[in-house]
């Protein structure tokens, strides 16, 4: 059995030690990290840098809120048909798990664009993850008297779509197309199994005694395309569909390492035996994947690749080393878990060229961060100190089966919440979100400087240009939230929980918002959109979201004049009884339902959004 979960023993004092020299400690060690290691945003001239709108005010709303000369259409909701010929979305949420099978799915995270060659941009394909859903909402009378058809409808609604989107002319809107392209992956779609772990006795079950194919892919988080143009889908928060037992996992246990309780909030289990752990114990190792999907070959099939490691994968960014393999950033969301690094064994086209994916074959990183502003990619490597036989790794399969305890094995700095990361232009920087954590309650260190850090920070890594390189020196690039809490950010751009994150081709970070907002006048506000130039420091709120939305999911046509964005679960406080209590947008409808959507934001004068 793999140990159980260790912390690095000395980062904290090691923290204090630099810190102490180098800044006086008034204010504890939370406030001396902020003023040392944050880089704190400058002022600047409204007419220098990349960010060419005027900041708006927080919302508290049910509407998206825009700067001036900007508009947005919903484009792709819940419910609506991925071909403009399919089944028409019941506004009372009536419709059957068959239908919801050839319609958006709900709660809408990480998407791209895909453009078709020599289209200009204006056409393409958009695959939209469909992360969760809002069972309350997904049917008439929600949870009540659960069947096997409401399974198979919350199924239907989880996973990926594919659609053909077009605009007719600059200027004019967008629109699904009738598409051969154009489909569904869901919970019941085959999906290959491939890499180092597939065919381990921990992947078997009795549907699949082989232990290489699997039925879906389920809570697909965030995402990323690939130099080769194919789709990647991160499976993230697992633990909720497989039900344990009546009595949780015993301490320190793979089960309990990866949050299986004695509960499950999705209840699968009770018409399909599959996630019932008492029946299939492995079916659960088989989600927690990167997953990598062809959106040009609708018959192609899902594979989930193993070498990037299982955990609750929130994006995965794809960039070309030197020597032309494969680099990807990943990060685990969850509270004191880690940023993760997979660096492929032969260059991209050689692999392609050969057959072979440029994704099966390399080894796996996790993050190491000092306290002197350096930090080392550390190898999940078996046979590696800590990863042997006798630690309980018998093989490579079992350290990528059980990633998280195998980079608790080999000290890796546990971290408040890391989720989304992007690769800054030119230069080649990552940046990485940490949301939030709360649970800081007892240490700290210097890349997580707040106790009870209910506003999270974005850290800033620099690898010297070189994406294989096992060493960095890293930076916080801003700590968020309010003043009262060390924000490095202007107060009146106060942000919290910052989650999705992406560079656009002119340089500009974008910061999408998912939880505790800093309130205003004593009010809780909206979740936000803000975009930040990373030279000058200056940070400006541009989109604010509807009421108990998150905003997460972005990407842009090459000319940077559309950004889809996605609104996830508004108004997710709805009841059957009271579907519209906190939300109805987008639609408003006297007798409809809040519905999670892609949005396409446009400036009026067709110019690039965010831009000058």
């Amino acid at each position: 059995m793999p140990p159980e979960r260790t912390t690095p023993p000395s980062i904290s004092e090691l923290a204090q030690r630099r810190l102490s020299r180098r800044t006086a400690l008034a204010g504890g060690l939370a406030t001396a990290a902020a003023s040392f290691f944050a880089a704190a945003p400058k002022a600047s001239a409204r007419a220098e840098g990349l960010l060419g709108f005027p900041a708006i005010p927080p919302s508290s709303a049910d509407e998206v809120v825009l700067p001036p000369g900007y508009r947005y259409q919903v484009l792709f909701p819940w419910g609506q048909p991925i071909v403009p010929s399919g089944p028409a979305f019941a506004e009372d949420a009536s419709n059957s798990a068959a239908d919801q099978a050839r319609q958006a799915g709900d709660h809408h995270d990480g998407m791209w664009f895909f453009p078709f060659t020599g289209g200009g941009g204006r056409a393409g394909l958009l695959c939209v993850n469909h992360e969760a859903t809002t069972e309350q909402l997904l049917h008439p009378d929600g949870r009540a008297a659960w069947t096997p058809e409401k399974t198979a409808k919350s199924q239907a609604a989880h996973g990926v779509s594919v659609i053909e989107v077009k605009r007719d002319r600059l200027g004019g809107g967008w629109h699904l197309a009738e598409s051969k392209f154009a489909r569904r992956i869901t919970m019941t779609t085959p999906a290959e199994i491939t890499g180092p772990a597939a065919g381990h006795p921990w992947l078997r079950t009795s549907a699949d005694p082989e232990g290489v194919r699997v039925l879906g892919t389920l809570n697909n988080c965030a995402s990323g395309p690939t130099p080769w143009r194919t789709y990647l889908t991160c499976e993230e928060t697992i633990n909720k569909y497989f039900y344990h037992g009546e009595q949780p996992p015993r301490p320190g246990s793979p089960e309990d390492r990866y949050g299986i309780g004695s509960e499950a909030p999705y209840p699968w289990y009770t018409t399909e035996s599959r996630f019932d752990m008492r029946a299939e114990p492995n079916e659960y190792n088989r989600f927690g994947w990167v997953v990598e999907i062809d959106p040009f070959d609708p018959e192609s099939t899902p594979k989930k690749r193993t070498a990037l490691g299982r955990m609750e994968h929130e994006n995965a960014v794809v960039v070309r080393g030197r020597s032309g393999e494969a680099v990807v950033y990943m990060g685990d969301d969850t509270q004191f878990d880690y940023f993760y690094k997979f660096v492929g064994a032969e260059p991209i086209d050689q692999a392609r060229a050969e057959g072979r994916s440029p994704l099966d074959e390399g080894t796996l990183y996790v993050a190491r961060f000092e306290a002197d502003g350096s930090g080392r990619w550390l190898p999940l490597v078996h046979g590696e100190p800590g990863l042997t036989a006798a630690d309980g790794f018998a093989g490579q399969a079992e350290v990528l089966i059980h990633t998280r305890l195998a980079a608790d094995a080999v000290g890796a700095t546990p971290m408040d919440r890391p989720e989304w990361c992007t690769v800054q232009p030119g230069t080649g920087a990552v940046f990485f979100t940490c949301t939030n954590n709360t649970a800081r309650t007892e240490s700290v260190d210097a890349a997580n400087p707040r106790l009870n850090n209910r506003y999270g920070h974005i850290l800033k890594i620099d690898e010297g240009g070189d994406p294989a390189a096992g060493r960095f020196d890293w930076d916080i690039f801003l700590l968020a939230g309010d003043q009262a809490s060390g924000a490095t950010v202007p107060a009146d751009q106060a942000f919290g929980s910052p989650d999705g994150l992406w560079f656009d081709a002119a340089g500009r970070l974008w910061i999408q918002t998912d939880g505790t907002q800093p309130l205003v006048d004593g009010a809780a506000q909206n979740n936000q959109m803000l975009a930040a130039d990373p030279e000058t420091g200056e940070i400006r709120r541009f989109l604010v979201g509807p009421r108990r939305c998150e905003i997460t999911g972005i990407t842009s046509t090459p000319d940077g004049r559309s950004l889809f964005v996605n609104i996830q679960h508004p108004g997710d406080s709805g009841t059957p009884d009271n579907p519209r209590a906190s939300s109805n947008w987008p639609d408003f409808p006297p007798a409809g339902r809040p519905r999670s959507a892609t949005i396409v934001v446009t400036r009026a004068d067709g110019g690039v959004v965010g831009g000058r």
